[in-house]
């Protein structure tokens, strides 16, 4: 760390050795020595950061031919600078990719930003794919992110505070919210756990997510996470923030509730009744992901008189002569999904989409006809799988799906009864989870019954003027 008290001199020579010892002799911190109207000069930049191209062209050309008395801010072609004292502020401008200008017997230094502009470029979220809609997402570069929500959210009240993360690192993160619409509760909490994080090092926004939400214990994510430029606008325009992390794509929506984890924007680019519908599918999908391989088992072991005669007596038929009881079936099972799912998502896609049909078909048929493995529990993990699947947000379905393993466990020992136990135990972990101050339920807890229409399904938008008419 630099010491903030530590000021620049007049001699120039000396300054350009604070700055090169503040880097440690670095071997890409680069200098140039300059004549501007008989004064000497020194250009220093770190040479890995900057388009050497726009340092040429906009500040060395114009400084070199220019043969009037004026200061130099007037004579580079930069649109921003900064004029600085410090040695710390000149360091992290540095770091950020601009050049610093040193003139002798001058105290100050003129920062002029060059950052090179190498970055991905914009393209639709491979995560997060619609049908209908925008198929534009963020990119790692963090000024680019901010302008893919003003070009959507034209309004002058669309606030944009910068905080710097990290001691080693000095992440840039960004904290978007509309002035007049934002919930200010949910922001001065959000906003008091940025400036309260103390960490060496911030490299993604999942970190950060974990450092500020309000309990990193959960399965169950605080925080919305969305490469959709599309989606982060909804949410500012609800009265929600968004949080950039610079050198991530991934943005985080706060306050949140869980039943936004299973809203995407083609429910809001279709028909109210087709988003409705699939909005209740996917609600309905996440009751599947958590307690079907549950109610099977308790159906089996327990509470086999549920089931007409046909059905009951194909499932004995199979399991009579499986060595292993549903309980272990079922969690091997899941946990062969789990290995089959994490191959795939390491491995380069040709070979990825090998495994699948490897782990499906070979392995599946395998299990079953070696008599491991009954074929109703193959069907039971597979829709398990799918239903899981369902869930727009990754996060979301894989908390289902690990969620999956407790309630599995409770139909083993006490069937059905276990099962109205373990979901009455997730039922109030939800109700007690909060998002910066608000609960995690609403509006079901606490009940508001406005809230409720664009929750489960998505309510027809009404148009002011015919409605005044």
């Amino acid at each position: 760390m630099i010491n903030s008290t530590i000021k620049l001199s007049k001699t120039m020579e000396e300054n350009v050795e604070m700055v090169k010892s503040a880097f440690h002799e670095t071997a890409d911190l680069k200098d140039r020595s300059l004549l501007l109207n008989k004064t000497s000069c020194k250009l220093i930049y770190i040479d890995s950061l900057v388009d050497k191209k726009v340092i040429e062209r906009n500040i060395i050309e114009p400084l070199l031919e220019c043969k009037t008395e004026t200061v130099p801010e007037m004579i580079v072609k930069n649109a921003e600078y900064v004029r600085s004292t410090e040695l710390e502020v000149t360091v992290k401008n540095l770091l950020e990719g601009s050049c610093a200008l040193f003139a002798e017997g001058d105290n100050t230094v003129l920062l002029l930003p060059v950052a090179a502009g190498e970055e991905r470029a914009i393209q639709e979220p491979e995560n997060e794919h619609i049908i209908k809609g925008a198929h534009d997402g963020f990119s790692e570069n963090i000024n680019k992110n901010i302008f893919l929500i003003r070009r959507r959210v034209k309004n002058p009240s669309l606030q944009v505070k910068t905080f710097s993360l990290g001691s080693t690192t000095n992440t840039k993160v960004s904290l978007l919210y509309i002035d007049d619409l934002v919930d200010r509760g949910p922001l001065d909490v959000l906003l008091k756990r940025i400036e309260a994080v103390d960490v060496k090092e911030m490299q993604s926004s999942g970190e950060l997510e974990e450092l500020i939400e309000d309990n990193s214990y959960s399965l169950f994510p605080q925080m919305l996470s969305t490469e959709r430029p599309d989606r982060a606008a909804s949410y500012l325009l609800e009265g929600k923030s968004v949080v950039m992390v610079d050198g991530t794509p991934h943005v985080l929506v706060s306050p949140i509730t869980f039943f936004s984890f299973y809203q995407t924007p083609d429910d809001y680019n279709s028909r109210w009744i087709i988003g409705s519908f699939f909005r209740l599918i996917r609600m309905f999908s996440f009751l599947m992901a958590i307690s079907l391989p549950a109610i099977y088992i308790a159906v089996v072991s327990f509470h086999s008189e549920v089931l007409p005669l046909g059905i009951l007596y194909a499932i004995r038929v199979q399991i009579e002569y499986i060595p292993l009881p549903p309980f272990f079936e079922a969690i091997a099972m899941q946990l062969v999904l789990e290995l089959l799912k994490e191959a795939a998502i390491r491995l380069p896609s040709p070979i990825a989409q090998t495994i699948g049909i490897v782990g499906g078909l070979v392995i599946g048929t395998a299990v079953v006809e070696a008599g491991f493995v009954s074929n109703t529990m193959i069907v039971v993990i597979a829709l398990t799988a799918i239903a899981s699947f369902v869930a727009p947000v990754n996060h979301m379905g894989t908390g289902a799906r690990i969620m999956a393993f407790p309630i599995i466990l409770a139909a083993n020992f006490f069937g059905f009864l276990g099962i109205v136990l373990a979901l009455t135990v997730l039922l109030i972990h939800l109700c007690k989870l909060e998002s910066f101050g608000k609960p995690y339920l609403e509006p079901v807890a606490p009940l508001h019954i406005k809230g409720i229409k664009d929750s489960f399904i998505k309510t027809k938008k009404k148009n002011n003027s015919l409605k005044q008419s």
